[in-house]
């Protein structure tokens, strides 16, 4: 008993038999492995991306200060100079311009990062000014000691 395989019957031709329906369905694979890789770029890049400023803030035995909101930072450099988030400013601008950014909002968190090296009378400056435009709500930041970050 002798078995013909064909592909069909013989009277289809070659280009016929090579011939598909066209598809509809999309395939989302290359892109969900693009969506997950760009996922990585982005979580690994984030955190580098809030720099800011470079201050070398003092140790302090500290707990983390918690909130939702965004706060505004000021920093205050080694040689005297007031950073409002990362824009130089003067003293006696620092009070019209913090005003302006929170909308009139005393409310307003405010962390004051003073270098190490800073004058203690140069960042209570920065906060009195902070005091005489309105805003109570100031924090200020520090570094937690070595031993105790680990």
């Amino acid at each position: 008993m002798a078995v013909q395989f064909t592909a069909g019957s013989g009277r289809r031709s070659a280009r016929a038999r090579r011939r598909r329906p066209p598809m509809s369905e999309i395939n989302v694979t290359p892109f969900v492995d693009v969506m997950l890789v760009l996922l990585i770029v982005f979580m690994i890049a984030a955190p580098l991306l809030t720099v800011g400023v470079e201050v070398d803030l003092p140790d302090a035995n500290v707990g983390e200060i918690s909130g939702t909101d965004e706060p505004i930072e000021i920093s205050v450099q080694v040689d005297g100079s007031i950073y409002l988030m990362e824009t130089s400013v003067e003293l006696n601008e620092l009070g019209p311009r913090l005003v302006a950014i929170s909308q009139n909002n005393p409310e307003v968190r405010i962390f004051v990062r003073g270098d190490r090296g800073v004058a203690y009378g140069e960042v209570m400056a920065v906060m009195g000014a902070l005091n005489e435009a309105g805003f109570n709500h100031m924090a200020l930041e520090a570094e937690r000691p070595r031993e105790a970050a680990e």
